[in-house]
């Protein structure tokens, strides 16, 4: 399997852009250690070959970020849901590439652009956008992401996958300097629902959660209203939602429709722990003189968040408690992936600040809510659009939904099948 991995790999990613490194001769030496393992069909993940995002330390590798100011040096240990993947029989064949310090939502830096398999010109999303290229396109079959305002979810929908971020604990994190004030968490792209319940397994330590059972009847609700008033949702990303209401309905849930009170869990609060994070993280870099001037500015802003005391447990308290209004009447909450199509495909690293954040929040604005919180989420493909081009739900539960979640979605791929990889480049639509 490695050896198949690493020949796509070879083939495609010239013209995708989604490894920063692969470790061919590293990947097929551990790949045989894997055969050689006297209780090899014991392992959840014997010999699969997976990509894990530039962002955390894999032994032997540099840990880029997608900053020139992080020290090119190998790191010397696996993260610990590294380890867990390895134990699994899992084999490592390279690094995805992320945006710097995985701050917006669209995959470039100084390392490379990565493109969106299903249309080159367009962005696979962020920052977990290199693992949704690599499997997207079809070189790894699951790939580890983490998420800190929408970073796995947002590149699944753009990419036509499934994409899980856990809820608060659930899988250890330790992402930067504080995991984005407990915003941020390691979690999957895949492109079926098992394949994400057996890799979510493996990362939580949780063999119950690779068992997808039968949901029941859950009380869901439907909303296409967006966190930010000043954001239009196109119609086909609203239908996208409507139309999976209806098909849960018809399955037997119980379906209405019901806005969250989001009030500022994606303005002020959300942006304060966004550039505050930033600024942390950037404290670590070896150089961080060599930052983009985009991310040069988002830390700076979150400099003078952290100088004013910011920011406080209260902001997540208050959401967390107006959230749960809402789910004390459903179990679920659906919602659109994005509200439009993913944006061009262009070194935005040499765009404004403002560009790069309004961009962001006018695309995928629907995600970051659920990292204040701390619930899990994850999203699922709707279809294609007019133009061949994923659409994408995002379901959302309370703390211990995974197992639920993973059920609906697991209905939802039976009764809605979507492609498993974006087609070959001369059958796509120009």
């Amino acid at each position: 399997m490695a050896e198949r991995a690493l020949a796509t790999i070879e083939a495609t990613d010239a013209t995708i852009g989604a490894f920063q490194v692969v470790r061919r001769e590293t990947a097929l030496a551990e790949a045989d250690l894997v055969d050689a393992h006297p209780d090899r069909s014991r392992l959840p993940l014997a010999g699969v070959p997976i990509a894990v995002k530039d962002n955390i330390p894999v032994a032997g590798e540099p840990m880029r970020d997608g900053t020139l100011g992080s020290d090119p040096s190998p790191q010397t240990t696996d993260h610990v849901v590294v380890q867990r993947l390895r134990n699994a029989g899992a084999v490592v064949v390279g690094l995805t590439r992320c945006p710097e310090l995985c701050v917006f939502g669209t995959t470039d830096s100084a390392f490379g652009l990565t493109r969106n398999p299903w249309n080159p010109r367009l962005t696979p999303g962020g920052s977990s956008g290199g693992s949704a290229a690599a499997v997207a396109s079809g070189m790894v079959t699951v790939a580890h992401g983490n998420d800190g305002m929408g970073s796995i979810r947002i590149p699944a929908a753009c990419c036509g996958l499934v994409g899980f971020k856990p809820g608060l604990g659930v899988v250890p994190a330790d992402i930067g300097a504080n995991s984005w004030f407990d915003m941020a968490e390691n979690g999957v792209l895949a492109t079926t629902v098992v394949d994400t319940a057996l890799m979510l397994s493996v990362l939580a330590d949780r063999p119950d959660l690779a068992v997808v059972d039968d949901p029941g009847s859950v009380r869901i609700a439907v909303s296409t209203r967006p966190p930010l008033a000043t954001v239009r949702v196109d119609p086909r990303w609203a239908a996208a939602a409507t139309d999976t209401g209806a098909i849960l309905r018809r399955l037997g849930h119980r379906v209405t429709t019901a806005d969250p009170s989001y009030g500022q869990a994606l303005g002020l609060r959300g942006i304060v722990r966004w550039t505050a994070a930033t600024e942390l993280d950037a404290r670590l870099l070896a150089d961080r003189s060599r930052l983009d001037a985009p991310v040069r500015r988002h830390a700076r802003l979150g400099r003078v968040a952290l100088a004013a005391g910011l920011p406080r447990p209260r902001g997540r308290q208050r959401w967390q408690a107006r959230a749960h209004r809402l789910f004390d009447t459903v179990d679920v909450l659906v919602t659109p992936a994005l509200a439009r199509t993913p944006i061009d495909a262009v070194d935005w690293r040499h765009r404004g600040w403002f560009a790069n954040v309004w961009s962001n929040a006018t695309y995928a604005p629907f995600a970051a809510p659920w990292n204040l919180a701390g619930w899990p989420a994850v999203t699922v493909p709707a279809g294609p659009d007019d133009t061949g081009m994923p659409l994408a739900v995002q379901l959302v539960g309370r703390p211990g939904a995974e197992s639920l979640l993973l059920a609906l979605a697991a209905q939802l791929e039976r009764a809605r099948p979507w492609p498993r990889l974006a087609p070959p480049p001369q059958v796509r639509r120009a």
